[in-house]
C-alpha cells in the first residue's frame, strides 16, 4: 500500500522523538558477564593460535616435515601446510 511522502516523514519524526525520549529501565540492562567471557575466550584462542603458529614455524626450522606436523595437529600434512605455510614463510 503506497504511502505519501508526508506520511513517511511524519512517521520518521515520531520514531525520532520516541528514540530521543527513551529512558532505559534498570531491569532491562543486560549483565555483560557473558560478553566478557566471550572476549576472554577469544583472547585465549588468539594466544593459542599464535603459540601454535610459532611452534609450527620452529618445527619447520628444525627440519620436520609437513606430514609429521600434520600428525601432531591431527590432520594431514597437506592441510597443515595449507594452514601454516604462510605464517612459517613470513618468519623466513
Amino acid at each position: 500500500m503506497p504511502r505519501t511522502t508526508q506520511e513517511i516523514l511524519d512517521q520518521a519524526e515520531e520514531l525520532a522523538t520516541r528514540f530521543e525520549q527513551h529512558e532505559p529501565v534498570e531491569a532491562n540492562l543486560e549483565d555483560a558477564t557473558a560478553l566478557r567471557t566471550v572476549h576472554a575466550a577469544f583472547q585465549a584462542r588468539a594466544d593459542a593460535e599464535r603459540q601454535l603458529s610459532e611452534a609450527v614455524a620452529g618445527a619447520r626450522q628444525d627440519g620436520h616435515s609437513w606430514a609429521a606436523i600434520g600428525t601432531m595437529l591431527g590432520t594431514s600434512g597437506e592441510a597443515a601446510r595449507q594452514r601454516y605455510s604462510r605464517s612459517v614463510n613470513v618468519g623466513v
